[in-house]
């Protein structure tokens, strides 16, 4: 089963959706969503889970009226706030918005990129955009397929066909995967038809 690695979204862009047991009770950016809950009252035996649009992650939420909006994702990894514990992050030349990081090649890569124009720095920044458009539309099918699967492994994990439903997505075998979560709640087969969207292209 390919393990999910979509990155997070800064807290600016993000949207969220929450789910009270199946049923979706709000929707839409990450403030909105968070005050509608505060303001709602839930009771105790109904699970309210919280979901990043972007990756399909579940967020741990704290949803008291007084609360911050520090959130985390199921690994406990913060998510929508910036952890208060750690370090501020290094950034490179503002200009450019470059950070400097370790990169570790064999001595003929790096006497072929210092041949290039501009240097190593150029040449690699090159090389990474040429291979984000030139892959834009498998990296674009898998992101989907994981956020779909992160989603539904953690609110449809005991339905019926959970198991063969997460092999068609990953088959990309849609007519297969919509037959089979069809008798899944309303509210849950929508979201995850937005988050399998652009599943359905070439993998």
């Amino acid at each position: 089963m390919p393990t999910p690695t979509t990155p997070t979204p800064s807290a600016d862009l993000a949207t969220l959706t929450a789910f009270a047991a199946f049923n979706r009770v709000a929707s839409g950016p990450r403030a909105e969503v968070l005050a509608r809950l505060r303001s709602m009252h839930f009771p105790q035996d109904i699970l309210v889970r919280v979901f990043d649009d972007a990756t399909g992650s579940r967020l741990d939420l704290d949803l008291r009226p007084d609360a911050s909006d520090q959130a985390s994702d199921e690994t406990g990894t913060p998510t929508l706030a910036e952890d208060a514990t750690a370090p501020a992050r290094a950034v490179g030349r503002p200009k450019l918005g470059v950070v400097a990081r370790e990169v570790t090649l064999l001595p003929r890569h790096w006497d072929w990129l210092n041949r290039q124009p501009g240097g190593a720095s150029v040449a690699l920044r090159k090389l990474v955009e040429e291979a984000r458009r030139a892959n834009e539309g498998k990296d674009a099918v898998r992101a989907s397929r994981e956020a779909a699967y992160r989603f539904m492994t953690e609110i449809a994990g005991d339905l019926a066909g959970f198991e063969e439903a997460t092999r068609a997505l990953f088959a990309g075998d849609r007519e297969r995967f919509e037959g089979l979560v069809e008798p899944w709640p309303d509210d849950v087969r929508e979201h995850l038809a937005g988050l399998a969207a652009a599943s359905w292209g070439q993998a």
